[in-house]
């Protein structure tokens, strides 16, 4: 899922949160780790198209590839071939912190006393100044990422004397923030979430005499491989997978449940498993919510291809509105730097959407979006749907609006460039030209989880973050005269 950048091309500012990272590890002896990681990170592809890679191990050695592009573009047989051993980790990147460069891809390669460790993260953390700190002088700093520094903080604790587990955990107290952590070494694999749980993490079982262990950010990643899903590792847990089997330790002993409700509601994908059940279940009744809370009369309802599908379909079953196909995607468009011409321009290029106009000619339709973000995305779409004939364009977003930025791993704007920041909804509804807009209700999206509603992150929506943000962040991308943190 690459985030949808609407009808016109504004690749370098696109108008969704991008995604978090994706993170895979395996420990299968006489399997084909490498192929098994290469396949599972194809299927968390959308949680990150900068930059994929694969660490293995071979006993006490260490082989890896990573460079930029996607998953398809970084490996091919050769390369996986050579890349033998009896656990891997893998990494699917999209940067949060750390530039967009080859040194910064995953898994973050570190020596120690007790060999290598290859760690990939998702996530982010808030205290990395304070971390790189205490680092700097022991360690050369290579890259500009968080990642690198919660891995050398385990090989600082383990050169201390520490083993693997309690070098490990020593080291995760020192870290705040946001992190899910699949980590290979020598002896066996390590799957880890923060205290909060705030990005997430699963684990998976593959074939059963010898039981093979599988981790990976979401269900769909087990899936692809035939894995059968497990449970999830819970916040503030370290599960340490060997030829022994999966332990269990409860690292933090505080542990308070606040999973990211935007990956229920757009990150992750619609097949993968949450509660019980895909997020495609979960997305259909936002859909449904939002037509009780905000009814329309209308001709045609529709979604934003593709995140948008779902909630369009509990929407139309929920309002008896018909349910028809507005937009069609171009699936075969992935990032391109190349930039339009002014005529281009000018005309709208429609190089990811395009509306069918026979279909739409004459209509009320109702158009369902999963966010609006900067809002530039949604005004030249509701303009392309004029264009085509329209009669009236409601929008419905199928979660509030995002008025903060986040600090745990999504990559946002500026909160002053957050357009439900400083417009209303009326606003917001005069600049995109449309004839009524509405959110669903911050209340109506947890309620719709059917889980404790304070079991989730929803700061973007509310300011309210679970882990305290240093004073320097905040200053960063908060208008902190205009918004109480």
């Amino acid at each position: 899922m690459i985030p949808l950048n609407s009808v016109t091309l504004d690749e370098h500012h696109p108008d969704k949160p991008e995604e978090a990272c994706g993170v895979f590890g395996i420990y299968a002896p006489e399997q084909d780790v490498a192929k098994l990681t290469y396949f599972g990170l194809y299927a968390l592809q959308h949680r990150g198209q900068e930059s994929a890679g694969i660490a293995t191990f071979e006993g006490s050695h260490v082989h890896q590839h990573k460079d930029m592009g996607l998953v398809s573009q970084v490996f091919n047989e050769t390369i996986l071939d050579e890349l033998p051993g009896n656990l891997a980790v893998g990494h699917t990147r999209y940067s949060t912190t750390g530039s967009s460069r080859r040194v910064n891809a995953q898994p973050a390669v570190v020596e120690t006393r007790l060999g290598l460790l290859a760690l990939a993260h998702n996530g982010n953390l808030v205290n990395t100044v304070k971390l790189r700190e205490e680092l700097k002088d022991q360690f050369n700093l290579v890259t500009t990422t968080d990642s690198e520094m919660i891995a050398y903080a385990i090989a600082q604790e383990v050169n201390t004397g520490a083993d693997w587990l309690t070098g490990a955990i020593n080291a995760f107290h020192r870290c705040e923030g946001a992190f899910s952590l699949v980590i290979g070494t020598p002896e066996g694999i390590m799957g880890v979430r923060d205290p909060n749980g705030i990005r997430p993490l699963v684990i998976g079982t593959l074939d059963s005499d010898p039981v093979r262990y599988v981790l990976a950010s979401e269900t769909c990643g087990l899936d692809i491989i035939g894995a059968e899903y497990l449970r999830d590792v819970q916040p503030g847990e370290l599960v340490w997978i060997t030829e022994s089997g999966l332990e269990s330790f409860q690292w933090h002993q505080q542990p308070e449940r606040k999973l990211c409700i935007f990956e229920m509601i757009y990150f992750a994908r619609p097949d993968s498993l949450m509660h019980d059940e895909t997020l495609y279940s979960y997305r259909m009744r936002l859909g449904r919510r939002i037509a009780a809370e905000s009814p329309v009369e209308a001709d045609l309802v529709f979604g934003v291809p593709d995140s948008g599908i779902p909630a369009a379909i509990g929407f139309s079953q929920a309002s008896g509105i018909a349910y028809g196909e507005g937009l069609i995607k171009n699936r075969y468009v992935g990032r391109t730097f190349i930039q339009p011409t002014q005529a281009m321009r000018e005309s709208g290029i429609r190089m990811k959407l395009n509306p069918l106009k026979d279909v739409l000619y004459g209509k009320r339709v109702v158009i369902i979006d999963d966010s609006i973000v900067r809002g530039t995305t949604s005004r030249k779409l509701v303009q392309a749907l004029r264009d085509a004939g329209v009669a009236e364009v409601h929008m419905r977003i199928s979660s509030p609006p995002v008025t903060h930025p986040c600090f745990y791993g999504i990559d946002t704007d500026t909160q002053d460039q957050l357009i439900a920041a400083t417009k209303s909804v009326e606003e917001i509804a005069k600049q995109l030209q449309v004839d009524s807009l509405a959110y669903l209700s911050w209340e109506g999206m947890l309620e719709t989880t059917r889980e404790d509603t304070n079991s989730f992150c929803s700061a973007c929506f509310t300011g309210d973050y679970p882990v305290a943000i240093p004073e320097q962040m905040k200053r960063s991308k908060l208008i902190l005269e205009k918004v109480v943190v």
